[in-house]
């Protein structure tokens, strides 16, 4: 059975009269758990990393929707009667989780994938869900048919994307607001899925059937579903959008048919490459559209969590090796935060033999603005913050995460300045 193993740097203050001891929540690794079984999986964190979500195995072997956080740890979210679910994506301020859950059927059965995302028997029933700390779970309903699945959700918790099934046994990708779930089309074909929403719901991506019946990315607004196209071949999809809807992210078959990471912006369609290998999938962005996760095979042909910047593709088991220990190593990586600095997703924790989701805290102590050095532009965004309670879902200038930005953190910087510069 595995446990929750946390690592945090930790460093001593001195102070006027006193020595202050404080935990960094920089450069971290947090194994998530599980709720009593054997393996879970990271999908998304809110916009300061607080809270987790995804999907986890209980004691009696189901698969659940999750919640964590660093006070309460792993919380059941429960299911809609059935026995397993997923919890897809969380709102930035984490106050609403969207997904999917099984309905009532004695016989429903799951597994979580080589990737860690969870896959239902056909013989299941399930819905897509809402889900708020004030409401619970809510089920969204589908078109008609037996099955649908929740997501994305948009930052202030009101428009739901995903697919559901409608009376022809037809998935469809669809918009959920104020109670009503709206069918977007598809590409010419049969069937579509939405994967991702803008902040402000407007914009929805995922993939849908072209009249040849292949899966193609789309970008849809205004009413309207425009295919993505490919990096050379017949198929994409679309997994993940920036806030303002301007940057997509998924993956497209290029010439050779492999499956390649893409970044898409003002009609250009890029190549992120690999590891090594031949394939890459982009899972998650951030809010600018500047920072990329997801996996991609190396050269040995494993699986492995990867980062991109302009910079370029790293494989983050490399980049932060110093905080795994035993052979652990991050397969996939499902989700950033909207700034960058939190990467949630799944891999091996050697320590528990099992695999786990993980939530990767990036920044160096000290950093407030994530562009690696700890310097004056550091140390004045904490003077300038110096009482407050913090700027927002990130609160980056209270560095320790007491809820204040005062003496302790500006200590952090000065102890920390020059790092990584």
């Amino acid at each position: 059975m595995c446990y929750t193993q946390s690592r945090f740097n930790a460093l001593l203050s001195a102070c006027v009269m006193s020595l202050i001891a404080t935990a960094s929540w920089s450069q971290s690794l947090t194994w998530l758990g599980t709720l009593g079984g054997n393996i879970s999986s990271a999908h998304d964190v809110s916009a300061d990393g607080s809270v987790v979500v995804g999907v986890a195995q209980d004691s009696n072997g189901f698969y659940r929707p999750f919640r964590w956080t660093p006070g309460g740890g792993m919380q059941d979210l429960g299911t809609l009667g059935g026995r397993h679910g997923e919890a897809t994506r969380v709102s930035p301020n984490g106050a609403t989780i969207v997904g999917t859950a099984s309905t009532v059927d004695s016989s429903a059965s799951g597994y979580i994938d080589s990737v860690g995302f969870l896959s239902l028997y056909s013989n299941n029933r399930y819905h897509p869900f809402r889900w708020t700390q004030g409401s619970g779970m809510q089920d969204l309903g589908t078109f008609e048919g037996c099955c649908g699945w929740g997501s994305s959700v948009s930052a202030d918790g009101g428009v739901v994307v995903g697919w559901a099934l409608n009376a022809s046994g037809n998935g469809r990708a669809f918009r959920w607001e104020n109670n009503q779930m709206r069918d977007l089309g598809t590409l010419g074909g049969a069937r579509s899925v939405a994967l991702g929403v803008s902040a402000d719901g407007g914009v929805v991506v995922g993939w849908a059937q072209n009249a040849s019946g292949n899966r193609r990315a789309f970008r849809w607004e205004n009413d309207q579903m425009r295919d993505l196209g490919t990096l050379g071949g017949a198929r994409s999809v679309a997994w993940s959008i920036s806030a303002d809807g301007g940057v997509v992210v998924g993956w497209a078959e290029n010439a050779s048919g492999q499956r390649r990471a893409f970044r898409w912006e003002n009609d250009q369609m890029r190549d992120l490459g690999t590891l090594g290998g031949a394939d890459s999938v982009a899972w998650g962005v951030s809010a600018d559209g500047r920072v990329v996760v997801g996996w991609a095979y190396n050269a040995s042909g494993q699986w492995r969590a990867f980062r991109w910047t302009e910079n370029g593709i790293e494989d983050l088991s490399q980049t932060y090796a110093n905080l795994l220990s035993g052979g652990s190593y991050f397969i996939a990586a499902h989700e950033v935060s909207e700034d960058g600095r939190y990467i949630v997703g799944y891999g091996y924790n050697a320590a528990r033999g099992c695999n786990e989701g993980f939530l990767l805290d990036t920044w160096r102590v000290g950093d407030t603005n994530g562009d690696g050095c700890v310097d004056d532009a550091d140390l004045l965004a904490v003077l300038f913050a110096f009482g407050s309670a913090g700027t927002g879902d990130t609160r980056h200038e209270d560095i320790n995460k007491d809820g204040t930005v005062d003496d302790a953190d500006l200590l952090q910087v000065l102890f920390n300045f020059g790092s990584g510069c």
